[in-house]
């Protein structure tokens, strides 16, 4: 008759069940670490447990268009308040303006990492600039191509007011008709996100 088996020993069956431990411990920190990885790139590529709420008021742009896509040649390293007039500046437009310089002094001890600008395509009427020199003393002022907003901004028949960010990047954008408590809330959201400017 063969030889007997012999059952493994107590010792031998405790090393056997600390490396499968050891194994499925492994393999736990593993999944800790790269299982949040794969599951954020899926909900991004696949659009799936993305939030539909948000906390800002504008309209969100994320794509890498600057200031210069616009059509305005500036070089300003705070955050910024522009509007852009590509017809002529009127009530809606000066409203804009207005509300911009608003903003800035809304900010209070923040107004100094912000600015308020206005880039129109056309010349200002003689009344209206008189006014902006008494009135806005700070205001930048540019000149706009309106060849580079129609294509950054598609319909670029009205005004509108952009939030752009110290290193020129354009972050939110607003019609003639935004609220200015609103626009008030992203600029210092803003700003007490950011380290920059």
């Amino acid at each position: 008759m063969g030889a007997a088996m012999n059952p493994p020993s107590m010792s031998e069956a405790k090393p056997a069940a600390g490396r499968r431990r050891g194994r499925i411990q492994l393999l736990l920190i593993v999944l800790g670490v790269v299982g949040p990885m794969v599951l954020a790139t899926g909900m991004y590529k696949l659009q799936f447990w993305v939030p539909e709420g948000r906390s800002y008021h504008g309209e969100l742009i994320g794509n890498g268009q600057t200031r210069a896509d616009l059509g305005v040649a500036a070089d300003e390293e705070r955050w910024q308040m522009l509007v852009t007039a590509p017809g002529d500046c009127a009530a809606d437009c000066q409203q804009l303006v207005y509300l911009a310089r608003q903003i800035q002094i809304g900010l209070g001890r923040d107004a100094g990492r912000a600015s308020h600008a206005l880039a129109a395509a056309q010349p200002l009427g003689a009344d209206y600039e008189a006014r902006l020199a008494r009135d806005y003393p700070q205001l930048q002022r540019y000149p706009l191509d309106t060849a580079g907003l129609r294509k950054t901004a598609g319909d670029a028949s009205a005004p509108q007011l952009w939030i752009i960010d110290p290193h020129g990047n354009l972050v939110l954008r607003y019609g003639p008709d935004v609220n200015g408590k609103d626009l008030l809330n992203d600029l210092r959201h803003l700003l007490k996100l950011s380290n920059i400017g």
